[in-house]
């Protein structure tokens, strides 16, 4: 798909509140969900009322008592027992503190980054600016590294970089109203993955969420990765 095509998909206009698409980018396939934060409820998801583990999309569904969950993804790292690595906040409830500093495996690749929702806006920070901002986040999950970063690519990328993984993460638009999640269909290197945000989507700020564990649902297109136990996770409820 060309690039003017594909910013048509992701900016198109609100009739399509959720819209998940499959695109074709520099030869490697992506999924892409665009979120109207306007007239969407987006969520984030971790433990049940009774505290426990929901680990997957059927467990969140279970919990919203007839409402449907049409797009839900994985959102930011965790630890064994399933608990968020950095900064994670639900229903402006905080259940971790950021972590400016480096962190385990990918999430200490600095810059990392916290994606911020709140009611009709979402955006996404690098950590150093959230904690200098202190934004108010009704949902708040930390992850990293930054893919794009005001316009820039992270700076510690490489063209020839050897570490290929299925990867999922988030853009968010200038103005907070759209937030687009991708996930990619096949193997790509954090440098692919990156440009796809900052080149096709044109996305100002893009946060990596992970990679192998990655999983998606977008009902729209017949789909519901399966897997084991996930920790936080973000979802459309409708």
């Amino acid at each position: 798909m060309k690039r003017w095509a594909l910013l048509a998909v992701i900016w198109a206009s609100p009739a399509a509140a959720v819209t998940c698409e499959d695109v074709t980018y520099n030869d490697q396939s992506y999924t892409t969900c665009a979120v109207d934060l306007v007239t969407e409820d987006l969520r984030l998801f971790l433990r049940d009322e009774n505290d426990n583990i929901l680990g997957n999309f059927r467990n969140i569904e279970d919990t919203l008592g007839g409402a449907t969950l049409p797009f839900a993804m994985n959102a930011g790292m965790y630890h064994d027992d399933r608990a968020p690595v950095g900064h994670y906040v639900q229903g402006g409830q905080e259940v971790m503190r950021v972590i400016p500093n480096a962190g385990p495996g990918n999430f200490g690749l600095l810059p990392n980054g916290v994606f911020c929702v709140n009611d009709q806006s979402a955006q996404v920070y690098e950590t150093l600016v959230f904690v200098q901002k202190a934004p108010v986040c009704r949902d708040a999950t930390q992850s990293g590294p930054m893919l794009v970063i005001d316009g820039a690519l992270h700076p510690r990328f490489l063209k020839d970089g050897t570490s290929r993984y299925i990867r999922n993460g988030v853009g968010t638009s200038a103005d907070g109203k759209t937030a687009v999640f991708v996930i990619s269909n096949s193997v790509v290197s954090f440098y692919e993955f990156g440009s796809f945000f900052k080149d096709a989507l044109k996305t100002p700020n893009a946060l990596y969420f992970d990679g192998k564990v990655s999983r998606l649902q977008a009902l729209s297109l017949g789909r519901s990765d399966p897997g084991f136990r996930l920790g936080p996770m973000v979802g459309v409820v409708q």
